[in-house]
């Protein structure tokens, strides 16, 4: 499978960050899915755009970021008031800690800040290889399952091929499938971005993958995934 992953700016304000399940409109819903059945009338691929709230829930970040502003918060109440007593301490600590970790959580563009790149990298990652295997991507007849993940916290963009594509397309292909998703967070044009994005698929997948007179749609056209 092919791995490309992206970060893509969110045009959302910081702490509104909308949910998977409102990040597209009924009717824009319904497009991308005309979109992906268009293009696969064209390939034996199949295409598979998903969205989702957030790879991992990312909990060191709630207790690293709740415990430091609440230490900062004890520090501070009792060497004002309470002339650095414990006891001054001990309460605004423990009552700031729950408070600024609830404070954090709902606030997401504060919360990306306190977790390393990297991390938010590897966790994209995974929640593709996961998704792709999920969702039967990998169970194609001819292995041509692509999986175009958008992860909305982490403001990244994640494409994943099966085998049966790699073999014949290279894998910095999708390079350009990713781009053109990310200029579409970054103009706010996301759904118009995505069918772009499709119909590119599409086109690559035409040449190696032609249609098949007994091809069948295997797999969902769209999938939102919804946090419980």
């Amino acid at each position: 499978m092919a791995v490309v992953a992206e970060e893509a700016v969110e045009p959302l304000e910081v702490g509104k960050m909308k949910s998977a399940a409102d990040f597209f409109t009924s009717e824009e819903q319904q497009r991308i899915e005309t979109a992906v059945k268009a293009a696969e009338e064209k390939t034996s691929g199949e295409i598979v755009p998903m969205v989702v709230d957030a790879s991992y829930e990312y909990p060191r970040a709630d207790l690293i970021g709740g415990g430091t502003l609440a230490l900062a918060s004890g520090l501070l109440v009792s060497w004002a008031v309470g002339g650095e007593s414990i006891w001054w301490f001990l309460p605004v600590f423990i009552v700031g800690f729950f408070l600024f970790q609830q404070l954090i959580r709902s606030w997401p563009g504060l919360k990306r800040k306190l977790i390393n790149p990297q991390e938010l990298d590897s966790e994209v990652k995974e929640k593709a290889l996961v998704s792709f295997l999920e969702q039967g991507l990998h169970e194609t007849r001819d292995k041509t399952g692509i999986l175009i993940l958008i992860s909305l916290f982490e403001h990244r963009v994640q494409v994943l091929a099966d085998s049966g594509i790699n073999a014949k397309v290279p894998e910095h292909t999708w390079d350009e499938i990713v781009a053109i998703i990310i200029a579409g967070l970054k103009s706010d044009d996301t759904c118009n971005a995505v069918c772009r994005a499709v119909e590119r698929c599409g086109e690559l997948l035409q040449e190696h993958f032609p249609i098949k007179h007994d091809d069948t749609d295997e797999l969902p056209n769209l999938i939102i995934e919804e946090k419980n």
